[in-house]
């Protein structure tokens, strides 16, 4: 099977299992999907690793739990419901940990080409 042939949300399912010992280790930061005809090319998490490190030791890091992370990709999952009309582009998806408490949000950036725009016959180029 070939990654295209996998729903975005199927995609964005694996990414979130390549990821999750990563998540385990960080409080906050941004998950991100660069995304080229509805297939997932380059993903990763953006962090700031001095940022909100007042635990002494690196070694004493505790990030999101199992639960956390499960309730994340589930959000991001169901976020996906609001991707219309687009195909290329960048999904992003911001976390931190509040008080022990998991806050979330995601935004959608949408890419074209004027290329595109120029093959197309059916439209005039003034």
């Amino acid at each position: 099977m070939y990654i295209e042939q996998l729903s975005l949300a199927r995609q964005l399912d694996l990414v979130f299992d390549e990821i999750q010992v990563e998540l385990g280790n960080l409080t906050s930061g941004v998950v991100f999907l660069q995304i080229r005809n509805n297939t997932v090319g380059k993903f990763g998490v953006i962090h700031d690793p001095i940022e909100g490190n007042d635990r002494g030791s690196l070694g004493n890091i505790h990030g999101l739990t199992t639960q956390q992370i499960f309730s994340f990709k589930k959000m991001a999952i169901q976020s996906l419901k609001y991707k219309n009309h687009w195909t290329h582009g960048q999904i992003s998806f911001e976390f931190a940990l509040k008080n022990k408490n998991l806050a979330t949000s995601f935004q959608f950036e949408s890419n074209y080409n004027m290329a595109n725009l120029m093959n197309k016959p059916q439209q005039k180029i003034l």
